[in-house]
């Protein structure tokens, strides 16, 4: 059976994205999101946090680079990958499982309006050039009554 690998998830970067080179000329960026989920036990309320290591290739990765910082709010989707290694200082073997960004969406800093960042990105499978999709726009129906009530009874599912 062929296996099936997936992973999206929202946080903020825990540093400046990391570019480099590889041997053969090829960019990658590396990042970490910190992700939250705030839980409850016995009523009391509890936060726990998730740090994701990342990496993007090509012109993905240079996107990264150029317009994140530390702090900035981000919406990554990619496959998931173990990298294996033997660590040179103990001989140990390591491991870690890292997202593989294919898509993103730049969430903004709070300050969309006055020119942050947003929009959603793709990559193509051959790391071809990334092109920009329009940022969603907020679209008010024209049936919604005034008092901006709608009655779920009406809703089809």
């Amino acid at each position: 059976m062929r296996g099936f690998s997936k992973a999206t998830i929202a946080g903020n970067l825990v540093r400046d994205p990391e570019m480099r080179a590889t041997s053969n000329g090829t960019n990658v960026t590396s990042l970490a999101v910190a992700v939250n989920r705030v839980y409850k036990v016995n009523g009391e309320q509890r936060e726990e946090v998730s740090y994701i290591d990342c990496v993007a290739w090509g012109k993905l990765g240079e996107m990264f680079n150029q317009h994140l910082k530390k702090g900035d709010p981000i919406l990554v989707s990619g496959r998931l990958n173990q990298r294996r290694w033997e660590d040179k200082e103990t001989g140990k073997n390591r491991s870690a499982v890292e997202i593989v960004v294919d898509d993103f969406t730049f969430l903004g800093r709070g300050d969309a309006g006055a020119g942050g960042n947003s929009g959603s990105y793709a990559a193509a499978a051959n790391n071809a050039p990334v092109a920009a999709a329009s940022p969603a726009a907020d679209v008010v129906p024209e049936d919604v009554p005034e008092d901006g009530e709608i009655d779920l009874s009406e809703v089809p599912f």
